[in-house]
């Protein structure tokens, strides 16, 4: 394995700046619209198809489920480990990065609900030592959660030489055992991104973890067993979870990071200490898990309607192709608007998408990330993968995928969220 260092016009400056700034932008999303109902289930053949498209333009592995009102489909395309071909599966458990932030919302929605947090209270009023002086009277819990405290990304600082442009800190961590209040003094240490509540957010990983000091606080217990007991049993999911130990609980598939090219060939992340990320990252999960989630929260089995309603109130957020809510966003296709979130770890990256009645659904998860290359100047380069997954998508979501040239830009980039954040500015 080639791990290389970044040349003059590919500076560790232009890295960072291309993991944080957007270069991914989506293209501005159309006018929510109603989803409409097909009269037929999902073309299982086309997506079959679609998914083989995905494995053939490069990426390892695919495995994704597809709802559309009770029929459903599974399917994988690709090899879960390169060295010996073992082909993905459908039902492989994975770790789903950011998608956690709905998880650790919905609970601290439940507090709401109850009475002991407030959506715009000061975070001061519960974690004075943790937020102090001015910055904790200003700083609400609605702008943890929707992304406007302005607080920075805690993953640089953690990860320190990915601000040289050099990648041994991932493996220094590899089973490194952080705190999550020495994560958030890292992230409060930083400069802030800007004022309080100034819109466009801009998206912090270290807000999510804060929220698990608050619900710590509110609950008396550790937010992690708080979660897994109020949220994910609640649910019904049987294959989701935060692991105890740096596996994969389950089968998996191996997670290759590429890092745009700078480490050769890929390297396998797969086994890792998730303390660098909890509340804000850590969870693991199964495709039909997310569908299950996300159709539970969205036809107002997890939470009140007056709850839900809060956290569907969205501001947009740097880095976000869609309108961000309380660790939810929605996402504008032609057929219609869906919520969701997508989530990225150091090799895995996954996405989830739910019609607002909860009928149509795609959730689908990847075993290579940062599969892109980058110019000269540093900005992304959309990759061959990034154009057959969102066709795969919209075969999914919308029945078919718009004709378009080779040079046309996808209309979303999928799995964007993380990969644009994962170390400072």
């Amino acid at each position: 394995m080639t791990i290389r260092t970044l040349g003059k016009n590919a500076s560790a400056a232009a890295l960072t700046a291309a993991l944080t700034a957007g270069m991914l932008a989506a293209a501005t999303p159309a006018q929510a619209a109603p989803t409409p109902a097909r009269e037929t289930g999902p073309d299982r053949q086309a997506l079959r198809r679609s998914l083989d498209a995905v494995h053939q333009a490069g990426m390892y592995g695919i495995y994704s489920a597809v709802r559309d009102g009770e029929r459903d489909w599974r399917g994988a395309a690709g090899v879960a480990d390169v060295a010996t071909n073992r082909p993905v599966r459908p039902d492989m458990v994975h770790r789903v990065g950011s998608i956690t932030k709905t998880f650790t919302a919905v609970a601290l929605l439940q507090q709401v609900a109850r009475g002991t947090v407030e959506l715009d209270a000061p975070i001061a009023r519960y974690l004075p030592d943790v937020v102090p002086g001015e910055r904790g009277q200003k700083i609400t819990v609605r702008m943890l959660l929707n992304h406007t405290s302005h607080i920075a990304d805690h993953v640089g600082p953690a990860f320190p030489s990915l601000l040289q442009g050099t990648f041994e800190s991932l493996d220094d961590n590899r089973f490194r055992a952080f705190s999550r209040r020495e994560l958030v003094d890292l992230g409060l240490a930083a400069t802030p991104t800007g004022e309080p509540g100034a819109t466009p957010g801009i998206y912090s990983n270290t807000n999510y973890l804060i929220a698990g000091l608050l619900l710590e606080k509110v609950t008396g217990e550790n937010a992690e067993r708080y979660i897994t007991r109020n949220v994910i049993r609640k649910a019904g999911l049987r294959h989701t979870s935060f692991p105890r130990t740096p596996v994969i609980p389950g089968p998996h598939s191996k997670a290759y990071e590429s890092m745009f090219g700078f480490i050769d060939p890929p390297k396998d992340y797969s086994v890792y200490n998730m303390s660098w990320i909890t509340t804000a990252g850590a969870v693991v999960s199964t495709m039909d898990d997310l569908n299950q989630f996300y159709r539970k929260l969205l036809r107002g089995e997890l939470l009140r309607p007056a709850e839900l309603a809060e956290m569907q109130k969205t501001v947009p957020v740097a880095g976000v192709s869609g309108a961000y809510g309380l660790g939810i966003y929605a996402t504008d296709l032609p057929c219609g608007r869906f919520w969701g979130h997508s989530g990225g770890v150091f090799g895995m990256a996954t996405d989830s998408y739910t019609s607002p009645d909860g009928a149509r659904q795609l959730s689908m998860g990847v075993n290579r990330t940062k599969y892109q290359s980058l110019d000269e100047n540093g900005n992304i380069v959309i990759s061959p993968i990034d154009y057959a997954t969102v066709d795969y998508l919209l075969l999914g979501l919308c029945g078919q995928s718009p004709a378009r040239t080779k040079a046309a830009q996808p209309e979303i980039v999928p799995f964007a969220v993380d990969r644009l954040l994962s170390v400072k500015r």
